[in-house]
């Protein structure tokens, strides 16, 4: 690399590190002031969509920004991805343009429980949500914000968004949930900065993913990686999974053996 690329690396390091000091710090204008104000709004909206047709008004895209900040960096950070659960059955019970409603819905609201964690929405494929918090220089803190992430989005599921669908009688709607921790590089596809399309590649992008397709209706499954980064009083609320018939065969990318699951207690 020439003495040029490395002081225009530099450059961007310093300024993703004044961006994540910046994001830790800062008290955004969509924080909640308390849980319950949080499950009201949601509530709203949630209700607002299903019997007015309410549009989610357009929320900044600050992961893209941040990420082409950042091109060809490589960066610390645990990695959630949320799944919405048997979305294929209500589609053969429910109208095509309610579905559309609730999975815009859902997708919304979980992408809003992240950014009150600190963290990134990366992208909605589908009717899953991945997002990211950024891990240098405080990898204990983005551990903490993800798990405390997705308990707020169990919870808001089960007490602001489930008690309005059952007053249209739809079904309940139930995530499944996986994180992990690792080192990811952020790739841009084409020459041009400003409009090629931007994402993020590496090992802790794809465990979560396996993670999150082995976890269970409500259940929260975290990585080894994430696991050894959180307080020991909140280790204690989870239980090492047991593989019974050899269904997880990841590796840990340190020590070779089989990468250790962590679920949830509760």
């Amino acid at each position: 690399m020439t003495e040029k690329n490395d002081k225009n690396q530099e450059f961007d390091k310093s300024s993703h590190n004044s961006d994540v000091v910046d994001m830790l710090l800062s008290k955004n204008e969509d924080s909640v002031v308390d849980f319950e104000t949080m499950i009201l709004e949601t509530q709203k909206r949630v209700w607002g969509s299903l019997k007015k047709g309410y549009e989610y008004s357009g929320m900044a895209d600050e992961s893209e920004k941040f990420l082409r900040k950042n091109v060809f960096l490589k960066l610390d950070m645990v990695v959630l991805y949320v799944d919405l659960v048997g979305s294929t059955t209500m589609t053969l019970e429910m109208p095509a343009e309610k579905i559309a409603i609730i999975v815009s819905s859902f997708s919304q609201e979980m992408a809003s429980v992240i950014r009150q964690h600190q963290g990134y929405v990366l992208k909605f494929v589908g009717d899953a949500v991945i997002g990211y918090f950024v891990a240098e220089g405080n990898s204990l803190l983005a551990a903490d914000n993800a798990v405390n992430c997705a308990k707020s989005m169990i919870s808001v599921i089960q007490k602001g968004i489930n008690p309005i669908l059952n007053q249209y009688d739809y079904p309940d709607l139930m995530v499944k949930i996986g994180i992990d921790f690792g080192q990811n590089i952020v790739v841009r596809y084409g020459a041009d900065a400003e409009n090629s399309h931007v994402d993020l590649m590496g090992p802790a992008m794809n465990i979560a993913a396996k993670i999150q397709g082995m976890a269970k209706p409500n259940q929260i499954l975290i990585g080894s990686d994430v696991y050894q980064k959180l307080h020991p009083t909140t280790q204690k609320k989870f239980l090492e999974i047991i593989w019974k018939n050899n269904e997880w065969r990841f590796r840990s990318r340190v020590t070779g053996e089989i990468y250790k699951v962590y679920e949830l207690k509760g």
